[in-house]
């Protein structure tokens, strides 16, 4: 599969069953050609002035299948705790 195949599927995390994105980009490693990890742009901020809030880097261990349209992985929601004042 080549990497512009990769970036036409969508990426869903089937944890929650939401949808992250499209593959912007993979990271490989470069020793042994292996991909390590797909990294998926974050949503654009306010109107998409301020460019994108983060990315999603997804290790190649997460990714449960890879389908004709779609890209299933497992990743678990981190929990961001309030700062106690």
């Amino acid at each position: 599969m080549r990497i512009s195949e990769l970036k036409q599927k969508e990426v869903i995390n089937a944890e929650d069953c939401k949808r992250l994105g499209f593959v912007g980009d993979v990271d490989f490693d470069m020793c042994d050609g292996r991909l390590k990890a797909l990294i998926v742009p974050g949503p654009g901020s306010f109107c998409g002035f301020l460019g994108r809030e983060k990315e999603y880097v997804i290790p190649y261990c997460d990714i449960c299948q890879v389908g004709d349209d779609i890209i299933l992985v497992s990743v678990k929601k981190k929990e961001v705790e309030a700062p106690v004042r």
